[in-house]
């Protein structure tokens, strides 16, 4: 065997690996952040609805319409917040 092939082929497994591990972080990086907005949306879209009726009490309501949710969704629990801050006044 030719010692200069044996290197070649470990350096074609090495820059292989090294694009492996580039392109899965490329396709990781993008669920993340979807799973992010999805467990946004989930908390926003109950605090929502909780808040609708605990204050139903208080005479309190949130309109849930695709912009609160919108809002409840991309920022979660900052958003629902914003959103009784904006309501109130």
């Amino acid at each position: 065997m030719n010692l200069g092939m044996e290197i070649n082929i470990i350096v074609a497994y090495a820059i292989g690996l090294i694009l492996l591990y580039i392109i899965g972080w490329f396709l990781l990086v993008p669920i993340k952040i979807i799973g992010k907005l999805i467990w946004n949306g989930i908390l926003g879209g109950i605090l929502l609805f909780l808040i609708n009726i605990i204050g139903g009490f208080f005479h309190f309501y949130i309109a849930i319409n695709p912009i609160s949710a919108l809002i409840a969704g991309l920022l979660g629990i900052p958003g629902v917040i914003l959103l009784i801050i904006i309501n109130m006044i």
